[in-house]
């Protein structure tokens, strides 16, 4: 299992796509300029739309605030009241966001459906997790609040609230360990054909 420990000094501050707001790039996966996925969280000041990605699906929930209101061109709208309560939409579907009461920060994954399979999960952290080494998997974990040790092959590191891991499968079939407690962000994705034939996490 490859690790990668990303802190905020690795995060990557950018305008939206449509220059209506800010997003902080946590972690991607695939090309430069061409992911495969990518996580983040952005910034909402003002009501606005959202911008488009033909051929992703999103997934979206609320980190910080009072809540928004995503209303849909191709589907019934939906509220982000619930702190990481994940809402998924297409990304080529026209969405405009209104805000509740104030500024809000919602945590975001989009991901290429032709190319990745993408599952988000909001999990409380009390004692241990362990990461099943499994090929063809990846796991981004984002400590949303709290504090952790992850132990590998390669050694331990100790995770702050709003730090990240990058998790990727290679050939030492080594499983990692989490310790500690606090509020995960856990993104599975695996490639698109990809037949998954046990669990990852237990």
């Amino acid at each position: 299992m490859r690790v990668r420990h990303l802190r905020e000094a690795d995060y990557r501050r950018q305008r939206w796509k449509n220059d209506g707001g800010w997003t902080t790039e946590l972690a991607t996966g695939g090309d430069v300029g061409d992911f495969d996925w990518r996580a983040s969280i952005a910034e909402i000041e003002t009501d606005g739309p959202f911008s488009t990605f033909p051929q992703c699906d999103r997934h979206i929930a609320l980190l910080d605030g009072n809540g928004m209101r995503l209303e849909f061109d191709a589907a019934q709208p939906a509220l982000l009241q619930q702190r990481l309560q994940f809402v998924r939409f297409a990304g080529e579907w026209k969405t405009y966001g209104t805000l509740l009461d104030g500024p809000v920060r919602d945590f975001n994954l989009i991901s290429r459906r032709d190319r990745v399979r993408a599952e988000v999960l909001h999990r409380p952290l009390v004692g241990t997790m362990v990461f099943l080494a499994q090929a063809h998997t990846t796991w981004f974990v984002h400590l949303a609040a709290g504090r952790a040790t992850f132990k590998y092959a390669g050694g331990r590191t100790s995770i702050e609230a709003n730090e990240s891991l990058l998790l990727e499968a290679d050939d030492t079939k080594v499983n990692g360990i989490l310790d500690g407690g606090g509020e995960l962000v856990l993104i599975k994705l695996v490639p698109v054909g990809v037949e998954l034939v046990s669990p990852e996490l237990e």
